[in-house]
């Protein structure tokens, strides 16, 4: 299982924030890597999280953010060029390399793809580079604004319409982009890349790939995303590019990939941390392996998994609904679905001044039965809740005993 992504949030370039996620794989990170959007796209297209979750699965762990007046991302849009896009990308690799580990890995998808190309030179930790769709002439942009380029040269901006919305583009953002020349960047890369082009692009010729596949030094690669459009909106398309990124990344990163967890010999639930943040855990029980973590409002919580007292009142809720779903099958109850929520609080004070149950932990169950049912026969079900192993572990208590772990059977790496 892969833990939801991290929602982070670092300054850009121009000083505005930028929304991240950062997905990370159910165990070990064996490489950060990058992925910057296509022009005027955001961080959570289908490319972006398609490709994402298939390199957590290899063992990477992927930021994703929206560049400056983009998505989530602060900032204004009609005041950024491709300077600032590049710069947004070095000051993600900064974010990555004092909160978690720089990154080794850059993809680009469009003018994300260049722009990954041109920002490699300034992350030194950066060993290869994949782009999809990437233009080899930054300048051809223009081409997509029509007839406005006139009025942007003349009037100093203009709205322009792509992808059916509207955007402001100024002069500056004209001028900034003769200012790279992408195909010497792509000469001084000195980096792997892998260069990934759909020959049926009409947005990005397919032309352009032969452009950086020439100019490129070797080790390079081209892998053709046949019947793929632009944005790889196809699911299976932006899967495919996926898989191909994270083999061949695998092969300059020394990234080998995740075994499949085996079934655990020893008994129980084994617990280690991640170095991820200041709370975050791995938990491993028989093939499953899950997150645990503090909120975000604790200090070092990252957010990224439920805290240990979820995990108390998920193992209540899980607990409940089945116990209930056992006694109505026995019983031949027609119940079409149960549902509970439980709430967690610490009541220790408030009962004392209240002269209440003086237990100092207070948890709520919200149950509900989908079905057509009799008052009494729900009445008996919320009884048989109380019955529930969990239940009643939690109301008379148990003993811990802590012991020191035997070296051989302590979780192994996967």
């Amino acid at each position: 299982m892969t833990p939801q992504p991290i929602k982070a949030e670092f300054k850009g370039a121009s000083g505005a924030d930028l929304a991240a996620r950062i997905e990370l794989p159910a165990g070990p990170v064996e490489a950060f890597a990058i992925f910057a959007h296509c022009f005027t796209c955001s961080k959570d297209v289908i490319a972006a999280r398609t490709i994402a979750t298939a390199l957590t699965k290899l063992g990477f762990g992927v930021m994703r953010f929206d560049f400056t007046g983009l998505g989530g991302s602060g900032g204004d849009f009609g005041s950024t060029n491709f300077s600032m896009n590049i710069g947004d990308l070095e000051h993600a690799a900064n974010f990555l390399r004092e909160h978690y580990t720089a990154p080794s890995l850059l993809i680009g998808h469009s003018l994300g793809g260049a722009a990954v190309i041109a920002a490699a030179a300034n992350i030194p930790e950066i060993k290869a580079v994949a782009t999809i769709n990437a233009p080899s002439n930054v300048q051809r942009l223009t081409g997509h604004f029509g007839d406005k380029v006139p009025e942007i040269m003349e009037q100093g901006e203009a709205e322009v319409t792509l992808a059916e919305r509207s955007f402001r583009i100024e002069k500056q953002f004209l001028d900034d982009l003769d200012r790279h020349d992408i195909t010497q960047s792509v000469h001084d890369l000195k980096k792997p890349l892998l260069i990934l082009h759909a020959p049926l692009d009409d947005v990005v010729g397919i032309e352009h790939a032969t452009d950086l596949f020439v100019a490129a030094r070797h080790p390079k690669s081209f892998i053709s995303l046949d019947h793929a459009n632009h944005l790889l909106s196809d699911k299976k398309d932006a899967a495919y590019a996926a898989e191909v990124i994270a083999a061949w990344a695998s092969r300059y990163l020394d990234v080998a990939p995740l075994a499949e967890p085996e079934a655990a010999e020893e008994e129980g639930v084994c617990i280690r941390e991640t170095a991820q943040g200041k709370f975050q855990s791995l938990v491993s029980t028989g093939p499953h392996r899950l997150i645990a973590d503090e909120p975000t409002s604790v200090d070092g919580g990252l957010g990224s998994g439920p805290s240990p007292y979820d995990y108390l009142s998920i193992a209540l809720g899980a607990c409940t609904v089945m116990t209930l779903r056992m006694y109505a099958d026995h019983k031949k109850i027609p119940v079409e679905r149960i549902s509970c929520c439980v709430t967690h609080e610490k009541t220790h004070g408030k009962a004392m001044k209240e002269g209440e149950d003086a237990r100092p932990d207070l948890f709520t169950r919200h149950i509900s039965v989908e079905g057509e049912l009799e008052e009494d026969v729900v009445s008996r079900l919320y009884e048989i809740a109380d019955k529930c192993p969990v239940h009643r572990t939690l109301h008379a208590g148990a003993r811990v005993e802590t012991v020191p772990a035997d070296p051989a059977t302590q979780p192994k790496e996967t």
